[in-house]
């Protein structure tokens, strides 16, 4: 009998790591999130849930209770997850940090009737701020994020006291690359979009595209909704930025080519107060693969603005 149970004991362990495989190269992206979800945790991160306008919102926070709120508003396409690499930083600087998946995102509710348009996004993080009871915060958006956090700063500047764009759009300025690339239904486009995503990518392993192309067909009438409403420019900002008296701070990877540096130095120019920080050698992802020097430059600026 124990011999029996020596053999079978083993024979249990390599039937479940042969469906660990199975699984992994079947949906690698759920691992690759659990992963993220885990490092997330790992620091301390809470993973949370409130109901705005009707909508359950998921989101992130992190750092001393008592500390003083700040907000962070994730890109197109993204979530709460890809500010991992970022929030510690924040916390290290005594922030309670807040990371909401905006409605049609990450965990957050995915509703049919709901516009997505960046306005609209907008008023979830606004009511997203009341219904924690953040009265005035300090304010973080990357990519379409940053246009949410632009608009926010815009209309409702006596909630944010210190604003920071990363890699943000929201002026009245056209892509010259081709926006279907955001929802790939292919993994040569998956590549090409990956190609203007991060400077020197590399080939993403044909299973592993595989399964982003089959979340992207999932949730591309999402972000098909929010681009239809962004290429209207009925909330461009550059009429906006001028009016912001709060600091600013931008960060720009020079080898953006979603949103180019370009369009950074212009926000620049419109935002006198404004501080332009360039990362050599980032791309339109600065905040999540160059944020080992960008962390230290939030803290500067969230320290010496205070």
């Amino acid at each position: 009998m124990a011999i029996r149970k020596r053999f079978w004991i083993p024979g249990v362990f390599v039937l479940l790591l042969a469906a660990a495989g199975v699984a992994f190269y079947l949906r690698p992206v759920s691992f690759f999130n659990a992963q993220v979800d885990f490092q997330m945790r790992a620091t301390g991160a809470q993973s949370r849930w409130v109901t705005v306008s009707g909508y359950k919102v998921h989101y992130y926070a992190i750092g001393p209770e008592n500390g003083k709120p700040l907000v962070l508003i994730h890109g197109l396409g993204g979530s709460a997850a890809e500010w991992h690499n970022l929030m510690p930083y924040f916390e290290y600087a005594g922030y309670r940090v807040y990371a909401p998946d905006l409605v049609g995102y990450g965990k957050s509710e995915q509703p049919a009737d709901f516009s997505y348009s960046v306005s609209d996004e907008a008023n979830v993080v606004t009511g997203f701020m009341d219904a924690l009871g953040l009265k005035q915060v300090d304010l973080g958006g990357v990519s379409m994020g940053g246009w949410i956090a632009q608009l926010i700063a815009a209309h409702q500047p006596e909630r944010v006291q210190k604003l920071m764009l990363f890699d943000a759009v929201g002026l009245d300025v056209l892509p010259d690359w081709d926006t279907h690339l955001f929802t790939p239904q292919n993994p040569q486009q998956l590549d090409a979009l990956y190609r203007l995503l991060v400077p020197n990518s590399r080939h993403v392993p044909e299973f592993v595209a595989r399964d982003m192309v089959r979340i992207s067909n999932k949730n591309a009438w999402v972000i098909q909704r929010a681009l239809n409403t962004m290429w209207t420019r009925q909330n461009a900002t550059d009429a906006l930025l001028p009016q912001l008296k709060m600091p600013v701070l931008l960060v720009w990877g020079d080898q953006d080519h979603i949103v180019p540096l370009s369009q950074g130095q212009t926000m620049h120019q419109l935002i006198p107060q404004s501080k332009l920080d360039v990362m050599p050698g980032c791309g339109h992802l600065a905040h999540v693969q160059c944020a080992d020097r960008i962390g230290p430059l939030v803290q500067d600026f969230l320290r010496s603005a205070q």
